[in-house]
């Protein structure tokens, strides 16, 4: 079973979309259930793909707000990085498409700190 590890990044934002952008939070978090699903029931997380999945650099995956039917939602993304031998999903953050490519800035140094030195 995969196990969530949250980024403290993401703490804070999720905070933000709570109280300014909580649809789109609800969309984003509903889509991740959908994904830690396909990812427990799978051996190869990276051997399935759905309309709410983007695949980014180092791995790192963002899922957006499609699907639900919840109408007119501002484009948003939620960066995660499946690291495969520990089976452990980092929650790393949250944005709408205007900081997206600042976002994924932020998500490469984070898988970056992830690896160990050598």
């Amino acid at each position: 079973m995969w196990r969530l590890e949250l980024s403290s990044q993401w703490e804070r934002d999720q905070k933000w979309y709570e109280k300014k952008r909580p649809n789109e939070l609800a969309a984003v978090l509903r889509n991740l259930r959908r994904y830690l699903i396909q990812l427990n029931a799978t051996q190869n997380h990276k051997s399935f793909t759905t309309g709410y999945m983007h695949p980014e650099p180092h791995g790192i995956v963002a899922i957006d707000q499609r699907g639900g039917g919840c109408g007119n939602l501002q484009e948003t993304r939620l960066y995660v990085y499946p690291e495969e031998v520990h089976k452990v999903l980092y929650i790393i953050t949250i944005g709408n498409k205007d900081e997206q490519q600042s976002d994924i800035q932020f998500c490469n140094q984070f898988v970056e700190s992830l690896k160990p030195i050598s």
